[in-house]
Order: C-alpha cells, then structure tokens, then sequence
C-alpha cells in the first residue's frame, strides 16, 4: 500500500517542474516528445453507421465534433479518439459502439435519436449525451476534455543523469479507496513520455533500478498545460567485485548477499560483476565462494556511483568445533535420571579369588 506524502515532502523528491500553457499554436509541445496513447481496446475504425441501425429510408444527419482541453482552448487537431454509442444496452449487457474515428475533429452521419459520445486524448477523456434532431440544424458538438500532459524525469544525487531503461514510473490515483489502495492510471511510464490526463493530482511513484530505490510524490496537473517534473533519487549504482587483493580480477561462481544495517536482505545475484541500484545507506555485502563467507560493510551515497571490492582476506570468522567435554562423575549413592537404567554393578570378588594362587593354603588371618 502507498501511504500519502505529505506536501511539505514533495519539494525533496521533485527537482524542477514547469508548466508550459498549451494555447493557440502551443499545442506542439506534447508533439516534441514520445506519446503515450490510449490502451483503449476499441477497434480503429473510421466513422461509419452499423449495418441495421437506422431502419430503412431515415434520414441521417451530419453532426461535426471537435475536442478543446480547456474551455477557452483551440480545437485539438490530432491524437482523439472518437466513439458514439447507443443509449440501449445490449443482450450482453453493454452499450453497443455505433461509430468511431481517430485523429482530430470528427464528423458523423447519424440517425436521429439519442447517443452517448466519449472522446478520449490519451488518459484523459470526457462523455456527453448527444440528441440527434429529426428536423432543423444540428449543432456542432464542443467535448472540453479539462485536460493537461505530464512528462516525468528523475536524477540520482543533485543531478546525476539516469539511464532511461533504468527508470520507470507509475502513476496512481491521489484518492486513498476503501481497501487503503490506490487506483492505477498507468503502469511502467518510460522518462520523457507525454502522459495526457484530466486535470487533478496525481501520485506519482519512480522506481530506479530494481532493489529498493523508490520515490513517491504527489504532483498537479494542469488543464491546458504540459507539467515536467524531474524527480530526486537518493540513491547509485553499485557493483560488486570479490577479489584476492585491492583492484585484482573479480572471481568467478560468487554469490552475493546484500544486506541493510538492520540485517534485512535487499538483493541477490550469482555473478562475478553484480551491479545493483541502492538507497542512500548503510549495507553489508556478503560473497560465498567454494564454501567460504567474505563480507565487508559500505556505504551508499546518492549519486555516487562506485565499485565495492571485498577481498579475501575478510573472511568471515568460522564457527569453533566444540570440544570434547570431560565426563563428570556423579556422586557415589545419586540415582540415576528418570527413564535411564543404571549400570549394572560389578560383583565382589569371592575367596577364591582373593587368595593367592600356589600359596600354601594358609589362612588370611
């Protein structure tokens, strides 16, 4: 579960934002990067009318429709998707898709009757009834998305560059839901992605690496408006080496445990060369090879990153072989332990035996 961070925590994670207005001729600004489109699963179609929806000889009407993100905005002119449904659901209970286009503003032919319209620009998206007259002009139809772009970067430190196929970002609904959860929006956001969304904020959670480098932050998006945010990681890139002196060759068949300073495992790996992304801490790098430990302690420090050697000769210490211990006698009359038998007692010697052989027979006293 993701916990809501605080505001007074949000200027630490986020190193720079803009906003850049998207009026008139500024619409290109979600053009200059990679767009992230719908994963809407309906069909690319272009406009057209359902065989059998408009009984024979109705006459259809031509309705134009055109999107905005704001209300004073210009008209979107590509990167819509367009779908017109009927009000009437079907035998499988859904409302069955009349018509569809893609690109900029639309224009159908549609029976007259009633409709639900949805146009979606990439996440965001807006859904209006449509009455369609019999007679008399038919309006042009204004969708106001209410909707903005966000594109999401990070650095590690104060401004080390991060590979991009070392970052991904999801971003969350900023609404807790019942069950303590938040709603996903959209999963594995490459950096220097456009992300269209409605307006609202958004939880915003960074993942560098794959170990434990993760930041979450609660960011504003604007309708209108392209919001950059370049999100601060505390953390680098380590790799691991065990050698037999100080900038030696890496061994072979190692192991590698990580471990926090509280003992917790982190990460793992069977490599000569581990590269692991870590927090800003204290840790413990543990190398098993030919059933030897080695271990040395280190420290991460954000945005450095660095090699960690652990030599051989930090050996862990091997456990003692317990030694024999003596055997103590238990006083003459104990008794023995419950469920133990005692050992049988020799007998006494006889007279026989006690006197001595070839003696003449005389007596001991």
């Amino acid at each position: 579960m993701f916990g809501i961070s605080p505001l007074a925590r949000i200027s630490l994670a986020i190193a720079l934002m803009v906003l850049m207005p998207l009026g008139a001729g500024a619409q290109d600004a979600f053009k200059e990067f990679k767009q992230l489109d719908s994963t809407s699963k309906m069909p690319k179609l272009n406009a057209f009318i359902a065989p059998g929806t408009a009984p024979e000889g109705t006459k259809l009407r031509d309705v134009a429709m055109e999107a905005k993100l704001t209300a004073d905005g210009t008209p979107v002119d590509d990167g819509l998707s367009w779908y017109v449904f009927s009000p009437i659901a079907g035998a499988d209970g859904k409302l069955p898709l009349i018509a569809s286009a893609k690109g900029g503003p639309a224009a159908f032919q549609l029976a007259p009757g009633d409709y639900f319209v949805n146009v979606s620009f990439g996440r965001a998206g807006v859904t209006k009834k449509l009455t369609v007259p019999a007679d008399g002009e038919v309006d042009k139809q204004v969708m106001v998305l209410d909707a903005g772009g966000l594109l999401l970067n990070a650095v590690s430190g104060t401004d080390s560059r991060i590979r991009p196929d070392q970052l991904s970002f999801s971003i969350y609904s900023s609404e807790v839901r019942d069950d303590g959860e938040r709603g996903l929006v959209v999963a594995d956001v490459s950096p220097n992605t456009v992300v269209r969304l409605n307006a609202g904020t958004y939880h915003i959670v960074s993942e560098y690496g794959s170990v434990n480098a993760v930041i979450r932050a609660d960011i504003q998006v604007e309708a209108g408006k392209l919001t950059e945010a370049t999100i601060q990681h505390r953390a680098a890139q380590i790799t691991f080496k065990l050698v037999s002196e100080a900038g030696g060759e890496a061994i072979a068949d190692t192991a590698w445990s990580i471990l926090t300073a509280a003992g917790d495992s982190v990460g793992e790996s069977v490599s000569a060369f581990p590269t692991m992304v870590l927090a800003e801490g204290e840790y413990s790098a543990v190398a098993r090879n030919k059933d030897k430990i080695y271990q040395r302690d280190f420290t991460v420090v954000a945005g450095r990153n660095t090699d960690v050697e652990v030599l051989m000769k930090d050996q862990q210490p091997q456990q003692p072989v317990s030694a024999a211990r003596p055997v103590q006698q238990a006083p003459a009359g104990t008794p023995p332990p419950p469920g133990v038998q005692p050992a049988p007692e020799e007998p006494l010697p006889s007279y026989e035996q006690l006197v001595p052989q070839g003696g003449d027979g005389a007596s001991l006293d």
